[in-house]
């Protein structure tokens, strides 16, 4: 695993403007970032990356399970009891899912080491899907980059045989999409997502999350015309969606969910110290622990984590005794999970960490953030990647 140098395109920006790339920087500031790449050889990719991904994936749909058959852990997951039956019929309906992250901190030689699971609401997906594979074709068409350099992305092929393969498995007419407003990357990636549903020949329609209605007759939800929708993919946390007030009529409604219910398990920090219990000692876990476990007391070292929590916030990092980084935010509440802290791979000051895709169970790319914090954060920069050797 290398960094390496590069010039950047002289007309990226211009590019990620034909393309709708507006997110591109947060402010005065970058978040696509370009003068420079990581190298990957296609071992490290295949067994450094895949391999453990594949298998992390299924052990947590085992832990999933668990956690459906017990009361006791259902609590433990701060999932509101009233919620309780619609998650398990979720799962037991196996109702399908779309696409999931996993967060490693993998430094190219030793095992990756799981952080986080991302299953509910990922974003960072167009950055690589679209803009990253178009930044390879350019760089290798200009001659700046090797023309045997390939890249781990996947994902917009699998996406669309997804989607396609999604209509027979749940019939619909119109997939709805929707996004919070004001939020610009959100709703860069489900439109996104609605552009690879449109090549997989569905009819598409895009809804603010804050303009769903319920109709009178109280059976389905509508965006803002008034339709019904058949089924939607919500960039919105299920966690959110089970406290608010509309949460009334998620029992009564018919209406498929991309992601599916069950994913506030797997999306939960809780699934880390269960994952732990169920696999000690696996070399692609770390030792995690709800807080209040007795067994948490001998972790010096550790990153705190809400159960429920996204884009670093409430997360602190404890070396030693000593609290090196918190970042704030609106989690807490629910608790929190200790998880023994394993550094990040360190490249020119910043600390890189390694995304790895799935669609539906298939391992579908890797993308690459940075910070100089030890926290990642939604700020964090994004840095494209190419295999070679």
């Amino acid at each position: 695993m290398l960094q390496i140098p590069t010039a950047p395109r002289s007309d990226w920006k211009q590019t990620a403007k034909k393309f709708g790339f507006g997110f591109h920087s947060v402010g005065d500031d970058p978040y696509w970032t370009e003068d420079r790449y990581y190298q990957f050889t296609l071992q490290q990719i295949e067994e450094g990356i895949e391999a453990p991904t594949a298998e992390l994936h299924q052990m947590s749909l085992k832990a999933i399970e668990k956690v459906i058959n017990s009361d006791g852990l259902m609590t433990k997951f701060q999932i509101p009891k009233n919620m309780w039956p619609l998650v398990r019929k979720s799962w037991e309906m196996d109702e399908p899912s779309l696409y999931t992250r996993l967060d490693f901190a993998y430094d190219g030689r030793s095992p990756a080491k799981l952080l986080e699971f991302n299953s509910d609401t990922p974003t960072s997906l167009y950055e690589l899907a679209f803009f990253g594979w178009l930044w390879l074709e350019q760089k290798v068409d200009r001659g700046e980059l090797p023309r045997e350099s390939d890249q781990f992305n996947l994902l917009e092929e699998l996406l669309i045989g997804r989607l396609k393969q999604l209509k027979s498995v749940m019939p619909f007419n119109t997939l709805h999409f929707a996004s919070c407003k004001e939020t610009e990357e959100d709703k860069g990636t489900v439109d996104y997502l609605a552009d690879c549903a449109k090549e997989a020949g569905l009819e598409t329609q895009f809804v603010y999350v804050e303009d769903i209605g319920i109709s009178e007759c109280g059976k389905y939800f509508t965006d803002a015309n008034s339709k019904p929708i058949d089924t939607l993919f919500k960039l919105y946390p299920w966690e959110f969606m089970h406290r608010e007030s509309f949460s009334e009529h998620l029992e009564s409604v018919e209406i498929n969910w991309l992601e599916p219910m069950w994913k506030c398990i797997s999306s939960n920090k809780a699934i880390l110290p269960l994952l732990w219990q169920m696999y000690p000692g696996h070399p692609n876990l770390l030792e995690a622990y709800f807080e209040d476990d007795p067994q948490a007391t001998h972790l010096t070292s550790y990153v705190k984590k809400p159960i429920y929590s996204r884009e670093g916030a409430n997360i602190s990092v404890v070396k030693e005794g000593t609290e090196l980084e918190c970042v704030d935010g609106p989690y807490g509440e629910e608790g929190f999970i200790l998880q023994k802290f394993h550094p990040l791979p360190r490249f020119n000051d910043n600390h890189v960490l390694v995304g790895s895709w799935l669609v539906d169970d298939h391992p579908a790319g890797l993308s690459i953030r940075e910070d100089k914090g030890y926290i990642t954060k939604d700020t964090s920069l994004f840095v494209p990647h190419i295999i070679l050797g």
